[in-house]
C-alpha cells in the first residue's frame, strides 16, 4: 500500500472514529492533544497526509482501537468494541480536583445533555449553600464554589442544550429545611430558591428544567451526553457507561420523566418562586 492509499484509509477512518464518539471537531482535536487546524489538515488537507507518531498513539489509546487498524494495515479494529459495552467507574475527582464529569461536558460541547441532580442543581448553588454543605472543608468549600462557576460558564455557551428533571419533592424538602439541610438558615434557603428561579429563567430555553412527583417516579443522579456516554453517580464513583444501548434505555427512562412531569420548563421557574422558606 502506498502512501497516498494509507492517508486515504487513515482519513475514513478518522473521519469514523470521529462520527461514533459524537465530539465537535474542536473536542476531538483536544482529546487527542492537538489543535482543531491540526485535525483539519489530518482529515481532509491537501495532499496524502499521515499523523505524527505521538497523535496515532493518542488515537488508539483514547478510543480504544489498534494502531494497525488506523493505517489500514489490519482489519482488526481492537478493544473498541468491547470497550464501548462495558459499565467502567471513574473516580469522582482527577489529580486536580476537577471533576469527571465537567471533563466530559467539556468534550460533549454541541451534544444534548440530560441530567438528574443528586441533591441541587450545582450549577445554581449560592456561595452559603456550599459553605454548608462543605462546612469541615476549606478546601471542600473553594473545590465546590470552582466547580459551580465552571458548571454555570459551560451551561451559558451558546451551543449549551441540557434538559434536567428531578423529583419536585426534592426542592419542597430544601425548602422546609428538611433533610441534609436541616441547620440551614431560612434566610440563606429563600437566597437559593430565588438563585435557581433566575438561573433557570435566564437559561432558558438552551437549559429546561422539569419536575416530576417523586411518590410516582424514580431517577438516579446522573448525565447523559448524547448517546455515546452516560455517568451514573455514586458517590465517590461514576459509573461510566459507554454502551450505546444502554444509554438508550436510559434516556427513554429520562424522556418518560420529562413526559410525565408536574412542571414543564417554562412553568419551572415561576413554581420554584412560590416555595416559601420555612
Amino acid at each position: 500500500m502506498d502512501k497516498r492509499d494509507a492517508a486515504a484509509l487513515f482519513r475514513a477512518r478518522l473521519a469514523q472514529l470521529q462520527a461514533q464518539s459524537g465530539l465537535t471537531q474542536t473536542a476531538f482535536a483536544q482529546a487527542i492533544g492537538i489543535d482543531r487546524s491540526a485535525l483539519s489538515q489530518l482529515a481532509g488537507g491537501a495532499g496524502p497526509r499521515l499523523p505524527r507518531a505521538e497523535t496515532l498513539v493518542a488515537l488508539a489509546s483514547r478510543f480504544q482501537v489498534s494502531t494497525d487498524w488506523l493505517l489500514g494495515l489490519s482489519e482488526d479494529r481492537g478493544t473498541a468494541t468491547q470497550a464501548l459495552n462495558t459499565v467502567e467507574t471513574e473516580a469522582a475527582l482527577d489529580a486536580e480536583s476537577r471533576t469527571a464529569m465537567e471533563r466530559w461536558h467539556q468534550e460533549a460541547a454541541g451534544q444534548k445533555v440530560r441530567y438528574v441532580p443528586a441533591q441541587l442543581p450545582d450549577l445554581m448553588r449560592t456561595t452559603a449553600v456550599i459553605a454548608f454543605q462543605a462546612q469541615s472543608s476549606e478546601q471542600e468549600r473553594r473545590r465546590l464554589l470552582a466547580q459551580t462557576r465552571r458548571r454555570l460558564t459551560l451551561s451559558r455557551l451558546p451551543e449549551s442544550d441540557i434538559e434536567m428533571c428531578m423529583p419536585l419533592q426534592t426542592l419542597e424538602t430544601f425548602a422546609e429545611g428538611g433533610g441534609v439541610w436541616r441547620g440551614l438558615p431560612v434566610r440563606d434557603r429563600a437566597e437559593q430558591l430565588d438563585h435557581i428561579a433566575a438561573t433557570v429563567d435566564e437559561l432558558y430555553p438552551a437549559f429546561r428544567m422539569y419536575l416530576f412527583d417523586g411518590r410516582k417516579r424514580f431517577a438516579p443522579p446522573m448525565t447523559m451526553f448524547g448517546y455515546t456516554r452516560a455517568a451514573v453517580y455514586a458517590g465517590e464513583v461514576y459509573l461510566h457507561i459507554r454502551s450505546r444501548a444502554l444509554i438508550r434505555d436510559l434516556a427513554q427512562g429520562f424522556d418518560g420523566h420529562i413526559r410525565n412531569a408536574e412542571v414543564h420548563a417554562h412553568e419551572a421557574a415561576a413554581w420554584v418562586r412560590q416555595l416559601r422558606a420555612v
